[in-house]
């Protein structure tokens, strides 16, 4: 059994232990160690990396009791190697843990719902929890989340007996045999967990509850912790400060300039409108409908514009209008249409000898092509 030194001290950074076993592996060697301040994969939380002597640990498992270390040399069993752990890496998850710790415990008091999820990556941390959550709520358990944190309270670990276990009140998603290990934050949460978390809720730093969505019946949360706060608040200070720039407004008044600003741009949008249905009227005028087929092509139109143009060549009078909008280089969205005959045909023989995609029914058609307008007319005029 390895000695598991994070359990002792989890601001342990480096240790000396032995190698009792190193073996190839699908993607380099199997290290096990004597002793070791590395912690495994699990509770959610994801394994430490770091240095064995000059081998690099990418992973660290636990399996049928034994702690194995995933490196990219290979480690001589006999010998004495000095272990360093990435200590940031580590750190940040332990705030990450701890406030996950603080804010399940907050919302079980309040509502008695349980974390059935947690989830800690590389740059975010969820909880998901079986009830549902307001968003009036959730900032109130975050600010109290945050008053736990400055109360700079100590983090407790415990080894109760069985029967210590038996009158003990704790959070525990899985049944766990053998000894339980306790993560106690006084009167705030007690929680069985196997992860190394941090001495004090000071060290937590920032506690930021970022986002909420419904999940199955419940709600997932997402939380930023320490560091990770701070980073996620650097980056929407910058965002502030380059929006208030470019809106010459006040940081604190950019909502209300980017609202104004949208309303600006829907009215613009509906004068655009006006504008683009007056010059399509203009443009049907000025079109020939005599013949059997009208084909238009117009790299200007976009949007609905090929559609509308097509209904007015058709309530002028034109017996099969074809409306391209595109250029050869780019290709072409077509709409085709008429009140009196068949336009599949016509659709069909286009996308075969185009490389088109589309359809429709026998009065309207649409879809895209890629050819060049000159030999596109020749495959609409051909009889």
């Amino acid at each position: 059994m390895t000695e598991k030194l994070y359990y002792l001290d989890s601001h342990m950074k480096e240790f000396d232990a032995e190698v009792l076993s190193c073996e190839p592996a699908e993607k380099g060697y199997k290290v096990v160690l004597d002793r070791t301040a590395f912690f495994p994969e699990g509770g959610g939380q994801y394994a430490d990396t770091g240095m064995l002597g000059d081998a690099y640990v990418s992973d660290v498992q636990e399996k049928a009791g034994g702690i194995f270390h995933m490196t990219d040399k290979p480690l001589p069993a006999g010998e004495t190697v000095h272990g360093r752990i990435d200590w940031e890496k580590r750190f940040e998850s332990m705030q990450q843990h701890t406030g996950e710790h603080i804010i399940s415990g907050l919302v079980h008091e309040r509502f008695g719902y349980n974390n059935v999820g947690f989830h800690l990556g590389a740059d975010y941390c969820t909880m998901d929890f079986d009830g549902p959550v307001t968003k009036e709520a959730l900032r109130e358990i975050e600010l109290e989340a945050n008053r736990i944190v400055y109360q700079n309270l100590d983090i407790e670990v415990l080894y109760p007996s069985k029967e210590e276990l038996k009158g003990m009140e704790y959070r525990s998603k899985i049944e766990i045999e053998g000894q339980v290990r306790i993560v106690n934050i006084p009167g705030v949460d007690t929680c069985a967990c196997c992860a190394p978390h941090v001495k004090k809720t000071g060290e937590i730093g920032n506690v930021k509850l970022v986002n909420m969505v419904n999940y199955k019946g419940g709600e997932r949360i997402y939380m930023l912790c320490g560091f990770r706060a701070l980073a996620d608040h650097r980056e929407k200070e910058e965002s502030a400060r380059a929006i208030s720039a470019l809106l010459c407004a006040k940081e604190g008044e950019i909502a209300e300039a980017v609202r104004h600003l949208k309303e600006e741009q829907l009215s613009l949008k509906g004068k655009a409108a006006e504008l683009q249905q007056k010059l399509l009227s203009y443009r049907a005028e000025e079109i020939d409908v005599s013949g059997g087929v009208t084909a238009v092509f117009d790299k200007e139109l976009s949007g609905n514009g090929p559609r509308e143009l097509m209904n007015l060549l058709l309530k002028r009078g034109a017996c099969i209008c074809a409306v391209f909008a595109g250029t050869d280089a780019e290709g072409y969205r077509y709409v085709i249409g008429s009140h009196t005959e068949d336009v599949r045909p016509l659709c069909k023989r286009l996308n075969e000898a185009f490389g088109g995609r589309g359809g429709g029914k026998p009065e309207m058609v649409q879809g895209s092509l890629a050819g060049a307008e000159e030999e596109i007319r020749k495959q609409i005029f051909f009889m």
